[in-house]
């Protein structure tokens, strides 16, 4: 049994392998033997590739964009999922519901009415209009998870600062905001992982070269007639790099918050 989940895992990790090999290569070896390992590591195509993906740019705006829709949707997302659980009407369980649905919506089925509403709002091109598409197609799911977590979570407590003289939102925001946290964190680490990598979603909105983020800019090396490995490689070490380390360090409270958020009360 061991041995078959370290074939697994090896089979798994095998596309590192070809990412961190080929990326030390020049584009001559890497065309001849792509799985052989470097005769002599080529460290300059990290350097060309910061340079002409302008980095630090594509970097800040990947950032920017990520943190900001995360924190959004974090946040509208517990407090929508506080309120579909706590006022249990017929209207907030059919909006529910209708959050439910529009997970399994197809992305490519909206992608041009999506379009539509950016360019009538006038925020096509921009970072708003790139973060308000995210949030839109980021909230159903969080709040799917949120409304399991706060489902679990006693009456009694919430009666007992009423009590006290707590209102509504001191409530939710010096109680409730702090027990969520794990399912809180597991929300960030999925949206992360989905908005960091994006590649559509920003190639549809964003035009400028000044907006691009990390995907945009690698992309750059894959042109009609030619494809340059050898500065596309290390360009996607260098975008997936900070996103592994924070997953690393968070991965934890995926398993504790989803499991947290499947209980029900």
């Amino acid at each position: 049994m061991q041995a078959v989940i370290v074939a697994v895992a090896l089979l798994f990790l095998s596309p590192f392998y070809f990412l961190l090999v080929n990326s030390l290569k020049t584009l001559g070896d890497i065309m001849v033997n792509a799985a052989d390992w470097p005769s002599r590591f080529n460290w300059s195509n990290y350097a060309r590739a910061w340079e002409m993906t302008r980095f630090p740019e594509a970097f800040t705006n990947s950032l920017i964009v990520t943190v900001v829709s995360n924190l959004l949707i974090a946040l509208l997302s517990a407090m929508a999922a506080y309120r579909l659980v706590r006022a249990d009407t017929r209207f907030n369980r059919i909006v529910f519901m209708m959050m439910v649905s529009a997970m399994v919506i197809p992305f490519q089925s909206i992608m041009i009415p999506l379009l539509k509403v950016i360019n009538g709002l006038g925020i096509n091109n921009s970072m708003a209009g790139l973060i308000l598409a995210y949030m839109g197609l980021g909230i159903p799911l969080s709040v799917f998870l949120f409304h399991g977590f706060v489902k679990s979570i006693p009456m009694e407590i919430e009666e007992a600062a009423t009590v006290d003289g707590a209102s509504s939102f001191g409530v939710f925001t010096r109680i409730i905001l702090p027990m969520l946290r794990p399912m809180m964190v597991t929300v960030i680490i999925l949206n992360c992982l989905w908005i960091w990598n994006d590649y559509l979603l920003p190639s549809l909105i964003l035009q400028s070269p000044e907006l691009r983020t990390i995907p945009l800019a690698t992309f750059a090396f894959f042109g009609q007639y030619s494809k340059q490995w050898d500065l596309a490689l290390p360009a996607l070490v260098l975008g997936i790099l900070p996103i592994i380390i924070f997953f690393l360090c968070l991965q934890r409270y995926i398993v504790e918050g989803v499991a947290a958020g499947s209980v029900k009360g």
